[in-house]
């Protein structure tokens, strides 16, 4: 059972609630530029299954019906109980993995990215998990714990890391030993030397106990938040594929061909010699630490924020729609357009240059329009395009003639 769905609706009205209470103490952590990008990558790791196969799915059949112990009772306690704890183990190693292999934190980075800390950081998710994610599980279907277990028990690991993504909650204690909490979790999104690659459970902390990897918050150390090798961008293609490049480049450049593949199964950092020496990158340094924080006009910010509940309905309409592979495809790409080119307003590029993107954009969606009403499409949906179009026409129209006589979108 998958219980996500039903929990994005708390997951709104906690953002929400920690937002407020961040500005009733004087205490902001969100940032509209920040959080839009964290949400949009949200939403694409939930439209992804719209346009990828589950190759992980067919493997943990094969293995079930031919490897595995029998199946345990999916209605006794003790089955529940071991899952929740297998799985979060499981967990441990993919999550650390993804840390210290190049490969896996190619998909895991853009969890990372966000310079801020805040709720929506928990929604910040990868689309590319999937490749190479599934492998870590194997171990629970081995063990003959039902699919259906496995699954809802993912889904409650999963929500269980929501809440601990916030800046507004203080040590807890003793819970601190046991399970994962927004102290030790902080320490896991900071970039400082001393945090970097530790806390790495879902739920239980005692695994980083246990494995050698926890680190406590210190008082005299505060999180800075981010990646050492800055995105420096909102865009949500950047942000899933960068590292995939880096690697791509670098076993493309080096001479030696056994580089060429060691840089694919490599730990996180290294390089080949001869490319490092032609082709350095820059870490960031955590003196004087800035967040990336172009200044636009509000105009901007708003019309990134209606770009964000346009996404967060259709998304909807695409979970609750039994839709052909080609039209889940066509409205991810739908759904992947208006965010990067939301992303490139609020990374301040040239108006004139965006709007001929955003013409393009629009056009493309006229098209899928008329497609739509060809295959005899409800009137309410094709309506709701129409709608969403206009829309956009209008904003762009007031952005061109006023693109900056107001003051910039602040930090907080």
């Amino acid at each position: 059972m998958n219980l996500i769905v039903y929990a994005v609706p708390f997951f709104i009205l906690a953002i929400i609630l920690e937002w407020l209470y961040g500005i009733a103490r004087h205490r902001n952590t969100f940032r509209l530029n920040d959080s839009i990008s964290s949400l949009f990558l949200g939403v694409l790791s939930q439209a992804r299954r719209f346009v990828t196969l589950g190759v992980g799915g067919y493997v943990y059949y094969l293995v079930t019906q031919y490897f595995s112990l029998p199946l345990m009772d999916a209605s006794h306690w003790f089955t529940w109980v071991l899952a929740t704890v297998l799985y979060d183990l499981c967990y441990y190693w993919l999550h650390r993995m993804g840390h210290e292999r190049t490969i896996l934190w190619a998909a895991h980075v853009a969890h990372h990215q966000s310079e801020d800390y805040n709720l929506t950081t928990a929604l910040r998710q990868t689309s590319t998990g999937f490749l190479l994610g599934w492998i870590f599980y194997i171990p629970m279907y081995l063990l003959g714990i039902p699919a259906e277990v496995v699954v809802t028990v993912g889904a409650i690991n999963l929500i269980y890391q929501f809440w601990v993504h916030t800046e507004h909650v203080p040590k807890l204690g003793w819970y601190e030993w046991v399970f994962v909490t927004p102290s030790n979790h902080r320490v896991h999104h900071a970039q400082n030397d001393i945090y970097l690659d530790r806390n790495y459970g879902g739920i239980f902390i005692l695994w980083d106990r246990l494995f050698g990897t926890f680190q406590e918050e210190l008082d005299d150390e505060p999180p800075i938040y981010g990646i050492r090798g800055a995105l420096q961008s909102w865009n949500p293609v950047k942000a899933l594929t960068h590292i995939y490049v880096d690697m791509f480049r670098d076993s493309w450049h080096t001479a030696r061909w056994r580089d060429k593949l060691r840089v694919w199964v490599a730990r996180t950092g290294w390089r080949p010699a001869d490319v490092a020496a032609r082709f350095p990158r820059n870490k960031t340094e955590l003196a004087g630490f800035r967040k990336f924080d172009p200044a636009v006009p509000p105009l901007v910010g708003c019309y990134a924020f209606a770009q964000l509940v346009a996404a967060v309905l259709l998304l909807d309409f695409m979970e609750k729609t039994t839709l052909a592979y080609w039209s889940g495809f066509a409205l991810w790409a739908t759904l992947l357009a208006g965010m990067v080119t939301t992303a490139l307003w609020l990374e301040g590029w040239p108006v004139q240059r965006l709007l001929r993107w955003e013409l393009m954009r629009l056009a493309g969606l006229a098209l899928l329009l008329l497609a739509a009403w060809s295959a005899g499409v409800g009137a309410g949906v094709l309506l709701a395009g129409i709608v969403y179009g206009v829309t956009n026409l209008l904003f762009l129209f007031l952005l061109q003639r006023s693109p900056a006589d107001v003051g910039p979108v602040t930090a907080h």
